[in-house]
């Protein structure tokens, strides 16, 4: 049979105490950052790991904890009380034999506070002349076998807890499937801190303890604990006794038992909870948002406000720049902005009137969108939902979906506001003025010339001696500046409709931007921003979970 230090040394290094606390901390924020997101069991379980490590690293103290388990009848306590040399344990036929946890302490400091976080009631002070135990904390757990669960569950609380497993197992039960599958396998991880020794061997022909050790190491191999040495004892003759004392002291002499140990349980922690994260980190494609604030912007009227932009543009410019004798007839048309409540000053604040004060606070006029519109925001949000949550565990696309669909009601209302806070207005062109400057002496001039060729013929018509003119050509002054001014100011009038139209266009486009940016908010603030703290806090889950693997 090999010799192999079970407690071995040739693999990694204890973690200390500072890189324990940090990754704990890593691990902690994993669990803040995924929640309910995280597959329950295990976050449940490393949210103890972390206190468990909290707790531990918190004590004060040198000892190292050391659990006996074994299974009913392998003779864990009698091997117990050999080691601290005193009847401490009670040993003996009927079963279950130990109920309770009870420890034994090597050593003048004291381990009161290690014993009640340990809530091990039963405790023995060693008095032994010999030292090289000094430090060690034995406790001998109830059989993990049990009939009664409240032993079982003792066994496995307090398991949760010590710095080194001793596996006790004897010649009859060093197969069972109870101690290979309930515990060897489930801490598989911790094979720097588990020794297993088979017990009783007295009991075994010449040659028959080879043969079981050997068989014992093949299971152990298929548990993943590798190259593990049995150790054989016997209460009854002591043989072993002293190689698994050995085996012991090493554990004490290096003091890093319960680093490795808290080192393994976040390790596994970590790896329980690596099932819960992707490997990746996804994020919103930037198709994905243009084509969510388009849909929001059909949803929320833009193209219906933007053609009232224009169309109000076109009819002030008419009336600013217009036939000076036809602009009472626009007074009779209504102003689109006005019909949607959307009318305010250029520089976006309100008017000082009623209805601008209802404009701002209440809502605007508006139709509703179409259910198509509202289909393609649905259609719009899942597709965010689905791009931004793939790859990613089911929970976490299911969180990433709900979060890229927001209450319908609500968005429209922002939606609502969102327009409403736009300004739609801007600069006023600078030909308008002067244009409709030009209007008013166009149409002066020929109500000049008018008024003058109703008094020449009013003094024909009296027998007025003739009101001199100055002819041009065939054409009297008169005459030239009626048509003059009428033909004027109809040509500047379509040159006015025309620059009219153009800058309807212009001014469309720049309000249409402003609202898909104004619209691009709320798109940001309710859909996106959403969706990017969920992927942020699967990426902060991630981290944290890789952290505490090392």
């Amino acid at each position: 049979m090999s010799r192999l230090n079970p407690l071995r040394r040739g693999g990694a290094a204890a973690l200390s105490v500072e890189e324990l606390g940090a990754r704990a901390d890593a691990l902690s924020d994993a669990l803040d950052a995924g929640g309910a997101r995280l597959e329950r069991a295990q976050a449940s379980r490393a949210g103890d790991v972390v206190d468990k490590v909290r707790e531990r690293t918190a004590l004060v103290g040198g000892h190292t904890v050391v659990a006996l388990a074994g299974a009913t009848g392998s003779g864990k306590s009698s091997l117990f009380n050999a080691l601290v040399g005193a009847e401490v344990a009670r040993a003996g036929m009927r079963r279950p034999t130990t109920s309770t946890p009870t420890a034994a302490v090597w050593g003048s400091e004291s381990a009161g506070e290690l014993l009640d976080w340990l809530s091990v009631g039963t405790r023995h002070e060693v008095d032994a002349t010999d030292t090289t135990l000094d430090g060690l904390v034995l406790v001998d757990l109830p059989d993990f076998d049990s009939r009664e669960s409240a032993n079982r569950e003792e066994a496995t609380r307090v398991l949760e807890l010590v710095d080194v497993f001793v596996w006790v197992t004897d010649p009859q039960k060093y197969a069972d499937a109870v101690l290979h599958d309930d515990y060897v396998a489930v801490l598989r991880e911790y094979g720097a801190v588990t020794v297993v020794v088979l017990n009783q061997v007295d009991r075994l022909p010449a040659g028959g303890q080879q043969q079981i050790a050997e068989d014992l190491v093949r299971l152990l191999e298929r548990d993943g604990l590798d190259r593990h040495e049995v150790i054989g004892t016997s209460t009854v003759t002591g043989v072993g006794l002293d190689e698994l004392r050995a085996r012991l002291h090493d554990a004490v002499e290096h003091s890093d038992a319960a680093r490795h140990r808290l080192g393994a349980d976040l390790r596994s922690a970590a790896e329980g909870l690596g099932s819960s994260v992707a490997d990746v980190e996804p994020g919103v494609p930037g198709r994905t948002r243009d084509e969510l604030v388009d849909a929001l912007a059909r949803s929320a009227g833009v193209p219906t406000v933007v053609d009232a932009v224009a169309r109000d543009f076109r009819m002030e410019s008419w009336a600013r720049t217009g036939w000076p004798f036809t602009r009472w007839v626009r007074a009779f048309r209504p102003a689109p902005l006005r019909r949607l409540r959307l009318d305010r000053q250029a520089d976006g604040a309100p008017d000082i009137t009623e209805h601008d004060v209802r404009a701002v606070l209440g809502r605007s006029s508006i139709p509703p969108p179409a259910p198509a519109a509202r289909a393609a925001v649905d259609l719009a949000s899942r597709r965010i939902g689905t791009a931004a949550g793939e790859g990613l565990p089911t929970r976490w696309a299911d969180a990433v979906a709900d979060a890229a669909r927001p209450e319908s009601h609500d968005l429209a209302d922002e939606l609502d506001q969102a327009v409403m806070r736009t300004s739609l207005r801007g600069r006023k062109p600078l030909w308008w003025p002067i244009f409709g400057l030009l209007q008013v002496l166009l149409a002066l001039t020929a109500v000049a010339g008018l008024v003058w060729l109703v008094v020449i013929a009013l003094a024909g018509w009296l027998q007025l001696p003739d009101i001199p003119t100055v002819d041009v050509g065939p054409f009297a002054t008169p005459f030239l500046l009626l048509v003059g001014g009428l033909l004027g100011g109809l040509l500047l009038a379509a040159i006015s409709r025309w620059l009219g139209r153009i800058g309807a266009r212009k001014r469309g486009s720049v309000v249409d931007k402003r609202l898909r940016r104004a619209i691009g908010e709320v798109a940001d603030e309710r859909v996106i921003e959403p969706v990017e703290q969920v992927l942020a806090d699967h990426a902060r889950a991630r981290a944290g979970i890789q952290r505490a693997l090392g």
